[in-house]
């Protein structure tokens, strides 16, 4: 990149926007962000590590947040850059509420990313029952692999999950 092609850098005062619009996501500031919005902000904005919006309010359970991004165009399946998407941060956290919220908006049930794990293996990993079954009756595939080759059920018995073995064993099987 040339000077001439070179972004401009950012003033203190820009950066310190950016990092206030972020925080307002971690912390569920829902109707800031819709001001913010409403003036023109993009709602799929991203931070240094490729965080949007929506999967830093995603993984910190703000409901409202979610909503607010949602409504103002947030993609629910992009991702950071570690290939996670906001489906997934959400099923790490247990966040059952958030998880529906992202499948009503487009999140792909089995979507990955450049990430090798989908959000049910991630559920089935820690445990979330309730977010297991609720992606079961959206048609995850407890049958797909991760890059290694492991299923969501061999990941929960290595991590000791107690009931996602059980749960996605009796799990009905997509149509082949």
């Amino acid at each position: 990149m040339t000077a001439e092609t070179a972004p401009p850098a950012l003033d203190a005062e820009t950066l310190a926007f950016a990092g206030r619009v972020f925080q307002y996501a971690r912390m569920g500031h829902a109707d800031e962000l819709a001001e913010l919005f409403g003036q023109g902000l993009p709602a799929n904005i991203r931070n240094d590590k490729g965080d949007s919006l929506l999967m830093l309010a995603a993984y910190n359970g703000q409901a409202e947040a979610v909503r607010a991004i949602l409504a103002a165009g947030g993609d629910p399946e992009l991702a950071n850059d570690r290939g996670q998407t906001p489906l997934a941060g959400a099923a790490f956290k247990g966040e059952t509420e958030i998880a529906r919220m992202l499948l009503d908006h487009g999140a792909m049930v089995d979507g990955t990313s450049d990430g090798s794990r989908t959000a049910l293996m991630v559920a089935a990993m820690f445990d979330r029952t309730e977010i297991i079954e609720m992606l079961l009756a959206r048609g995850a595939d407890p049958d797909r692999r991760d890059a290694a080759g492991q299923t969501a059920a061999e990941m929960a018995q290595a991590m000791g999950a107690e009931n996602a073995p059980a749960l996605l064993a009796k799990a009905p099987r997509p149509a082949r």
